[in-house]
């Protein structure tokens, strides 16, 4: 190689392994950048409904588009694909402007039916509105406004049934009895005010919902707030009769209105005093948040700058990459390695973005990525997966579909109290569990996902204390991705 190429070659590996703004830039992130921008911009506007054939198409050709990045064919190839997603997007969002004017009342019941909760309250009604506002859709990108627009009355009408049923479902009856609740706990004699606010409330969405089955937004709040202040009153009246039940002062109150400020305060740096009263120490706090928001603006601008920064560089190495030409075959291995790795690692920060403290943490073992889900608990001595922790598996399951070709371990442990065998058994009956969960909604075989109990042998954290032995309870699902044994020695 000639002197002058060899410098070039080595001005550009400096900017791509030393500069760690550049190297989190995969070749994938700059290729499919403004696609991503579109898709999501897409994604944001409801196009799988307001256009659902543009966007079928649209997510249609991504889908292959990825694939084929992902399979290492050609660049210009998979560009070409990704041109076939952005037509397919620019008719997508024509589509969508014609709803929004064609459909313009479908949409609004549609809007006010997912505010009252309508889907999980009300999923029989919302499912058959759904199925109309689709045929409304399509018949609207077909051209045929005057059937869209009749199919579109149709699922208003729909809409505006599951509001109603939601809205009675979620806040209305719940309130009513709750309020039967603060009847018969005799809650009027501590938290009068709010109770009867609460029955004002509840009385008034009762009028509403009766007068106008066609315009339930207030009722929608009404009910709403008569369910806030029902719970309200309830726990007024037990924390009132706690008091009471103590023999505790005014003194003792006020102290303790004063803990929740106070604590507050020293987590953003504040020492609040309270000799002045509670406003003195509550201003304070607001003017150190609104501290802390400015300071959070000036802090994305220079992310901003050095965003533009590493711009300015890109079209550097842009430009350096056109001088030099064709590399040689070891330059182009250690190049193609170079850019896997950082495929790898922005794939795992993402999956890692998807979950939060509190269900759980991505972590890497070597090449193995383990998914520590600390959100997901069972009832003691059970192994039954409960509905509530599906949407948490449900981002399991996106998980596992970003590693495709990779073998799964689902390990289960638990804390130590309990003997040594049940306490694996128990772990082993938890894994297995959500084993059989991913299997049944992934279509996975069972020779690529395994369960295996450890019982009490591998803790994380101390038994010592209670927040160590709930870390210990945990599920890990182990990830061994397919690049495993091709990475080594990197």
């Amino acid at each position: 190689m000639k002197p002058c190429m060899k410098l070039l070659f080595f001005m550009l590996f400096s900017l791509v392994t030393l500069n760690p703004a550049f190297s989190q830039q995969s070749l994938r992130e700059r290729t499919f950048a403004k696609t991503d921008k579109q898709m999501a911009q897409a994604k944001e506007k409801d196009a799988a409904v307001l256009a659902p054939q543009s966007f079928t198409k649209a997510a249609e050709f991504y889908r292959k588009a990825d694939e084929e990045f992902r399979k290492g064919r050609n660049i210009d190839q998979v560009r070409k694909r990704l041109k076939q997603v952005d037509s397919y997007l620019v008719r997508c969002r024509e589509s969508i402007k014609m709803a929004e004017v064609a459909l313009a009342k479908t949409i609004s019941a549609r809007n006010d039916a997912i505010s009252a909760g309508a889907a999980k309250f009300s999923d029989e009604e919302w499912n058959k509105a759904e199925l109309k506002f689709l045929e409304a859709t399509k018949k609207l990108e077909k051209g045929s406004a005057k059937s869209a627009k009749s199919k579109g009355g149709e699922a208003e009408a729909l809409y505006r049934l599951a509001e109603l049923t939601a809205i009675k479902t979620n806040f209305l009856t719940p309130a009513w009895t709750l309020l039967e609740k603060a009847d018969r706990a005799k809650v009027e004699k501590n938290a009068e005010k709010t109770l009867n606010r609460a029955r004002e409330l509840a009385k008034l969405a009762e009028d509403l919902l009766r007068q106008n089955r066609y315009d339930n937004s207030e009722a929608r709040k009404n009910a709403q707030a008569a369910k806030y202040e029902a719970a309200h009153a309830i726990y007024l009246n037990e924390q009132i009769s706690r008091f009471k039940d103590a023999d505790m002062k005014f003194e003792d109150v006020y102290l303790i209105s004063e803990k929740p400020i106070s604590k507050i305060g020293n987590a953003i740096g504040v020492a609040a005093a309270f000799d002045k009263g509670l406003e003195v120490p509550t201003n304070l706090i607001i003017e150190k948040i609104n501290e802390n928001r400015n300071n959070l603006k000036k802090a994305l601008k220079i992310i901003e700058k050095r965003n533009n920064q590493i711009a300015s560089l890109q079209d550097k190495v842009k430009s350096l990459e056109s001088k030099l030409g064709s590399l040689t075959a070891a330059e182009q291995s250690l190049r193609d390695k170079l850019e896997k790795k950082r495929q790898r690692e922005a794939l795992i920060r993402d999956v890692s973005l998807m979950f939060t403290r509190e269900e759980g943490r991505v972590i890497r073992d070597r090449e193995n990525i383990i998914i520590r889900l600390y959100g997901l608990t069972f009832n003691v001595g059970q192994a039954v997966i409960e509905p509530r922790f599906f949407s948490l598996l449900t981002k399991v399951q996106n998980s596992l579909k970003k590693f495709p070709n990779s073998s799964i371990v689902i390990e289960g442990h638990t804390d130590s109290r309990g003997s040594a065998e049940n306490n694996r058994r128990l772990s082993e009956e938890r894994a297995n569990a959500v084993k059989q969960y991913l299997i049944a909604n992934m279509g996975l075989s069972q020779e690529v996902i395994q369960a295996v109990g450890y019982g009490k042998s591998r803790p994380i954290e101390s038994n010592e204390t209670k927040a160590g032995r709930a870390k210990n309870r945990r599920i890990d699902v182990v990830i061994i991705p397919s690049w495993a044994k091709d990475t080594a020695g990197m």
